[in-house]
């Protein structure tokens, strides 16, 4: 089963960053980065519940080759983004963060 996947604006926001920054460093490594990003969601969207919760009931899929992490929220059908951090982030900066953003209804 397949579900529905969205992102709040404050996690489109975090995804630009990090690709401008590798795509900086070396031409295509940013459309590396998407691409490998869009992989992840993908997988996420097919099996949610295969990510451990890491807080509340936030679950994390870490990315393959970047140290990025994807945030988000199983909601029975729907699956909700609410942020891609870098894994060398302060976990408390993250679920500070995550905390402080509402999906819009």
């Amino acid at each position: 089963m397949s579900y529905s996947l969205s992102f709040l604006p404050e996690a489109e926001e975090d995804i630009i960053n990090p690709y401008f920054w590798y795509e900086e460093k070396s031409k295509g490594l940013g459309e590396d980065f998407l691409r490998i990003f869009y992989a992840t969601t993908a997988e996420i969207s097919r099996t949610p519940n295969r990510y451990p919760k890491i807080y509340k009931n936030f679950h994390r899929s870490l990315l393959k080759r970047f140290p990025y992490a994807v945030y988000f929220y199983v909601n029975k059908k729907e699956i909700i983004v609410y942020g891609i951090f870098h894994c060398a982030r302060n976990p408390y900066f993250i679920n500070k963060k995550i905390n402080n953003r509402t999906p819009e209804k």
